[in-house]
């Protein structure tokens, strides 16, 4: 392997890695919220943790499965937002998940010319590049806001990290 396949395996790699970890968050997340409090807006200018499931896997699937993978954009983005019903805590977490794996092995098996390939998102100009790293922030940022309306609700530490030491010093 030449050192830009190990360049464009070690971003993969990671990206893959890194929406692991959301997809462990949010499912840590969802098992202490009743199917009601999945819904449950905060208010009228804020998503529900289900719309939040909902816009991902459009942003996932627009973004990386249609775009970097080539195939038909049919997101329909204001549905992720005004759905108020008709998917369960499993369901959701099923469809995100099938939607992370597709996500990823769309990633794997992109070629470097489909990674440094310019092409428009959203109205946004991206390379394939640009577009893995969207993915992974846009599905951290939301991940981030799943986790703390769920510690809003609950009052609870969601122990993310448990049993690991993260005060260890860098080597």
């Amino acid at each position: 392997m030449n050192t830009e396949e190990r360049l464009v395996s070690e971003l993969v790699q990671n990206a893959s890695f890194r929406m692991d970890e959301s997809t462990r968050m949010i499912k840590r997340s969802l098992e202490d919220i009743s199917e009601e409090e999945l819904w449950q807006r905060p208010n009228e200018s804020l998503n529900s943790i289900a719309n939040l499931l909902l816009h991902l896997c459009g942003n996932i699937t627009q973004y990386v499965i249609a775009s970097l993978g080539e195939t038909e954009d049919t997101r329909k983005r204001e549905s992720e937002f005004s759905t108020r019903t008709g998917y369960s805590k499993v369901e959701l977490f099923e469809k995100l998940t099938s939607t992370v794996e597709k996500a990823k092995k769309t990633m794997e098996e992109a070629s470097i010319g489909q990674l440094l390939k310019r092409r428009e998102v959203q109205g946004f100009y991206f390379s394939g590049v640009g577009i893995i790293m969207h993915v992974v922030e846009h599905y951290s940022y939301h991940t981030g806001q799943i986790a703390f309306w769920v510690k809003q609700l609950k009052n609870t530490d969601l122990g993310f990290y448990d049993g690991m030491d993260l005060n260890t010093k860098n080597k």
